[in-house]
């Protein structure tokens, strides 16, 4: 396909477009790879443009541009290294069922009803046809108008599935502005003399207010999604 011609060809898959996924940290780090040779790779073999947000946030978005099959070609090279790991984590565990890889898109709230359907008939079609489980937040992500949908399978229905949501996603484009979904970084813990860290203005921005008692130090935490997680490195 060429890629300047940028007229809608069958099922309007030849258009530069944009996906953006929201991933931890640790995900991340492994897209990026030791000095980066990773995501030079994907950038290179897929020719979409892959750029991943600034910030010491425990949340990052990673953004991925480019003619249809760019995208497609990096979302597989994304899944596949994703199994990789799972595969890698598995070996020295006692688990025995292998988890299944996820991956969280964010996408406009205006264009998650053409995705859900009419009484979720699409969503139900999509898991159907490609294997994949799809799940669309109920809620807006904080501060934006975009909503989290998480794709989780193997890295071939994951491919599949996410040709589907591009094809919903230029049938309805988003309405009005979108504000996107910006991860703020984890509230910086208040070191005090003596290294003791107070971390109640963390905790009770995750929503957890009875964990603290306040005249004790406190251990630091990074908060991702609703887990405070402890952070040892801190």
């Amino acid at each position: 396909m060429n890629k300047s011609d940028s007229k809608v060809t069958e099922g309007g898959l030849n258009v530069t477009l944009t996906i953006r996924l929201l991933m931890h940290g640790k995900e991340v780090g492994s897209i990026i790879g030791k000095k980066g040779e990773t995501v030079k790779k994907m950038r290179e073999e897929s020719s979409a443009r892959i750029n991943i947000s600034e910030g010491s946030c425990p949340e990052r978005i990673v953004t991925i541009t480019g003619p249809t099959d760019a995208i497609f070609k990096a979302f597989s090279m994304i899944a596949h290294k994703f199994e990789e790991d799972i595969n890698a984590s598995m070996t020295n565990s006692t688990v025995t069922s292998k988890p299944p890889v996820t991956l969280r898109l964010v996408v406009p709230a205006s264009q998650c009803g053409s995705l859900i359907g009419k009484g979720g008939s699409k969503i139900k079609e999509i898991r159907e046809t490609t294997g994949a489980q799809v799940q669309v937040a109920g809620d807006m992500l904080p501060n934006s108008t975009e909503r989290a949908v998480t794709i989780s399978g193997t890295p071939d229905a994951i491919i599949q599935c996410v040709k589907q949501i591009c094809v919903v996603m230029l049938e309805s484009p988003p309405k009005g502005a979108t504000i996107p979904y910006r991860p703020k970084p984890a509230s910086a813990p208040v070191i005090f003399a003596g290294g003791q860290v107070r971390a109640d203005t963390i905790l009770a921005s995750a929503g957890n207010h009875n964990v603290l008692a306040h005249h004790q130090p406190a251990p630091a935490y990074t908060v991702q999604g609703q887990y405070a997680i402890p952070h040892p490195d801190l």
